[in-house]
C-alpha cells in the first residue's frame, strides 16, 4: 500500500474521533475512557462545548457514547478526523 492510498473504514480500524457536548466535563472524566484528550471551549456568551479526542474503533465508540447517554448529555457531533480513510456506501 501506498502512502497516498487510502485506508477503508471499517468497524475493527481504530480511528481518531472528535465527539462534542454541551457543557464542561472536567478532565478527571477521561480516565474512565482510556485517557482521551478533553478540551473545553468557553466562550463568555454561550455554553461552554467540551471535545473528546480518542483513537477507537467502532465498539469503543459506542460504548463511549452509552457513557454520555447515561450521563444525560445530549451530543452536538461525532466527526472521523482521519482524512485519508476512503468511505464507502
Amino acid at each position: 500500500m501506498t502512502s497516498n492510498a487510502k485506508k477503508k473504514l471499517t468497524l475493527d480500524r481504530p480511528v481518531t474521533y472528535q465527539i462534542k457536548v454541551p457543557g464542561e466535563l472536567n478532565e478527571n472524566w477521561s480516565e474512565r475512557c482510556r485517557k482521551m484528550t478533553v478540551t473545553i471551549e468557553n466562550k463568555s456568551d454561550i455554553m461552554p462545548v467540551t471535545t473528546l479526542t480518542d483513537v477507537v474503533d467502532q465498539a469503543a465508540l459506542h460504548g463511549l457514547l452509552r457513557q454520555l447517554y447515561s450521563l444525560g448529555l445530549p451530543i452536538i457531533s461525532v466527526v472521523c478526523t482521519d482524512l485519508d480513510l476512503e468511505i464507502h456506501d
